[in-house]
């Protein structure tokens, strides 16, 4: 089984979600290091229930949040995607030292992201 890893809010103005998320809930944000504008959310500890979460600035301008999903070989369910129905939005992306990321769409249209953990991704 895969499990839900994390969410992703793609928003139009970061700073502004930053700030209400910040003020109003005490979560920690920490920019990824790089050139992308890209935010890890901690939204408590570590021991505590629950996820943590990324924040980008949304590239449509339309505010979401998006799920992703834990996996084993990203690009085995990759494969298997489009095989059951699904569409494959945005290809594998390799996140330096942390693994890759992809995005697709369920057959009813729900936007996810697949994620596969590797500290050796390059």
């Amino acid at each position: 089984m895969s499990k839900v890893l994390r969410f992703e809010m793609q928003v139009p103005d970061p700073e502004s979600t930053i700030a209400f998320y910040s003020n109003t809930f005490g979560w920690k944000f920490t920019k990824f290091p790089g050139s992308r504008d890209y935010w890890f959310i901690e939204t408590g500890e570590a021991d505590e229930k629950g996820i943590d979460g990324g924040l980008m600035k949304s590239p449509d301008g339309v505010a979401r949040t998006v799920n992703s999903i834990h996996v084993s070989s990203i690009d085995d369910f990759l494969a298997s995607i489009p095989a059951n129905g699904g569409a494959i939005v945005v290809p594998k992306i390799t996140m330096p030292g942390m693994g890759y990321l992809a995005y697709f769409t369920d057959p009813s249209g729900m936007l996810l992201g697949v994620s596969q953990a590797d500290p050796n991704a390059r």
